[in-house]
């Protein structure tokens, strides 16, 4: 039998100018271990758009708002208590992330709520170091550069990583001085609410983060919405082209974060055994929905059978399980739709004669309803399969060969995206030399995955442009102004 929740789901509301609202419609948000209903979901329209930015604006604009007047010292001190809070909570928190998006409570509880909260602190502790600049200019003039706060930001993220995204866009951003109306995903709206009261609980003045929830369309009205000034996207690559075209009539600031393809390269003369967990890792970890999932694997020619014989041998051990038993560690698709989306790319790499290694079949877990899939390998994989150059966002490997640094370097860029790669060599100028050549946001060599705070992350080519985490993201959350005063 599944585990019990310990969480109380409450109706969910819209969170505008430091009040929690009803909207004129809702709809469910489910559980994807077992197919049931959490809860319903305020679904906002239009209307409750317009009043979130609004409230934003009010809370950025006028000169006598709390937020306006608080120093930058005052907002570190905010995202701190706001961290503080969600440490107290945080197995609430991870608890509640679980249950709406079906990863496994290890990764809740020790993965994604640490590093939340270190997020927040991050950002808290970077809100008093956003400095301008004196400039040598001309003899007869004082000249210096401002970075200011864009105005109201509106973030959307995805429902991979929901509370940890949140805090990726909302740390930079109020640290900054922005406020923010956030719209979280239509299927893992539940840790965006809970952050909401904890943002009231630390005292965020009210209309600083307005929190709406909905599907597409509401998403749709908060890009379009001449008064939000920047767009803060994580998503697909398809959405993230969409909103593009619709910030384009009012020229809002638009970062994305978008889709990803990576490679994953292996060569002979690496440490094997930690290039097999580390591509194990690099696509299983987070049921494979993760954007810088390591889905295409290369594998140097003379050791393929080898590396394949431990990886299958260890891809078999992996069994879909339980999301809230903290042994777990795959857990169930997000949604009906995408385990669907994610068995037609299956259906796909067998058609166009890819070898099935590993899994490739729904299952049951305690004999429920729940959306569920056995960790999948495909060998003797072509660069130009449906399933080595599309993102696929479950747990699919599509394994491939070469035979030197050259033509790995060439078919790991032949793709549309660029967010990430790995690179496993005990060759130090091997790594470092393809290191460059990769079109890649991020190259991790001997390693697969790891994330910080400090350390900027966004794609090149279709997988966006933009950086967050570090503080190359401030760049993009603040507008850079010139002073001249004559002398």
């Amino acid at each position: 039998m599944l585990t019990a929740s310990r969480s109380k789901i409450e109706p969910g509301k819209l969170l505008i100018n430091g009040e929690w609202v009803d909207a004129s419609t809702v709809f469910i948000t489910f559980n994807p271990a077992t197919g049931e209903a959490l809860g319903e979901i305020a679904d906002a329209g239009p209307a409750e758009i317009d009043r979130a930015v609004a409230a934003a604006r009010a809370a950025f604009d006028d000169p006598k708002s709390k937020w306006r007047s608080m120093s930058a010292s005052e907002r570190g001190r905010l995202l701190w208590k706001i961290a503080d809070l969600m440490e107290r909570d945080i197995e609430e928190l991870a608890e509640l992330e679980t249950l709406d998006n079906g990863k496994p409570i290890f990764e809740s509880r020790y993965v994604d709520m640490p590093m939340a909260i270190d997020v927040m602190r991050y950002y808290a502790g970077l809100a008093t170091k956003i400095y301008g600049e004196t400039v040598n200019t001309q003899s007869s003039a004082f000249t210096y550069t401002l970075r200011e706060p864009i105005g109201v930001v509106g973030a959307i993220v995805p429902w991979n990583f929901p509370l940890l995204l949140t805090t990726w866009k909302l740390g930079p951003a109020l640290a900054c001085g922005n406020t923010v109306v956030l719209k979280p995903a239509e299927q893992t709206p539940l840790t965006a609410l809970k952050f909401g009261r904890l943002c009231q609980e630390a005292g965020l003045p009210a209309g600083v983060v307005n929190i709406v929830t909905g599907g597409p369309q509401t998403g749709a009205a908060l890009v379009k919405h001449a008064g939000i000034d920047k767009i803060a996207f994580t998503g697909s690559t398809s959405v993230g082209k969409e909103i593009m075209r619709n910030a384009a009539d009012t020229l809002k600031r638009v970062t994305l974060e978008l889709g990803g393809k990576s490679p994953n390269i292996v060569f002979a003369d690496s440490d094997l055994d930690s290039a097999v967990k580390g591509a194990f890792n690099g696509i299983f970890y987070g049921k494979g929905e993760v954007c810088n999932a390591g889905s295409r694997l290369f594998l140097e020619n003379s050791v393929k059978d080898e590396f394949l014989a431990k990886l299958v041998d260890r891809a078999k051990k992996l069994k879909p399980a339980d999301p809230l038993d903290p042994k777990t560690r795959l857990g169930a698709i997000v949604s009906e739709q995408q385990l669907k989306t994610v068995m037609s790319y299956i259906d796909a790499g067998k058609s166009e004669g890819a070898e099935l290694l590993a899994g490739g079949n729904r299952v049951s877990v305690d004999g429920g309803n729940g959306y569920f899939l056995e960790p999948t390998i495909f060998g003797g994989v072509n660069n130009d399969m449906k399933i080595a150059q599309e993102e696929i966002f479950g747990p699919v490997l599509a394994t491939l060969t070469f035979d030197d640094l050259d033509q790995v370097a060439d078919l790991a860029n032949r793709n549309i995206y660029g967010l990430a790669a790995g690179i496993w060599t005990n060759n130090v100028k091997k790594a470092h030399a393809l290191a460059r050549r990769l079109k890649a946001g991020t190259v991790w060599i001997n390693t697969y995955g790891p994330m910080d705070a400090a350390m900027p992350f966004g794609g090149f080519k279709q997988s966006g442009f933009g950086r967050e985490l570090g503080a190359h993201a401030v760049e993009h959350y603040t507008e850079l102004k010139s002073v001249w005063m004559a002398l």
